[in-house]
């Protein structure tokens, strides 16, 4: 599979590299640099023992895994998560366990999140008075899958 090359530094050695669970899979698998418990309700800073140096004109996106929400009921605070090109840091996770009543816990190297990568386009913001129309107009929130009111 050929692609665009992402570096990526380890800041823990003992963490797994992003990796595709199957051909074709938009996200990479990334994991937790250490054991945690998540208890309901509540939110946690999860770090993966990862840096990466993206590309210009490339961005990483980071995607909750649907297994964990639909299993346990977690999910990602900010989702998706934007990692920008010039960003040096630990790749770090905003997990939140909506499970009322059960804490998760996740073991050093537990997959936790999906990271995607792609091409993004830098915009030139010009104001205008006016906008140009458009069938859709200023519908909006489910406006697309509703009769008109």
């Amino acid at each position: 599979m050929s692609g665009v090359e992402v570096l990526v530094k380890r800041l823990d050695p003992s963490v797994p590299l992003p990796k595709y669970g199957k051909a074709g899979d938009a996200g990479a698998d990334i994991t937790t640099r250490l054991d945690i418990t998540i208890e309901p309700g509540e939110r946690a800073l999860v770090p993966t023992g990862l840096s990466i140096a993206l590309p210009f004109g490339f961005a990483a996106f980071v995607h909750p895994r649907s297994g964990l929400a639909i299993k346990h009921g977690v999910s990602m605070v900010n989702t998706p998560g934007t990692v920008d090109a010039g960003y040096r840091g630990e790749l770090q996770v905003i997990l939140i366990n909506h499970d009322l009543r059960e804490p998760i816990s996740f073991k050093k190297g537990d997959r936790i999140a999906q990271l995607v990568i792609q091409r993004v386009e830098a915009a030139q913001f010009i104001e205008v008075t006016e906008l140009p129309g458009s069938e859709r107009a200023e519908g909006g929130f489910g406006s697309t899958g509703t009769a008109s009111r």
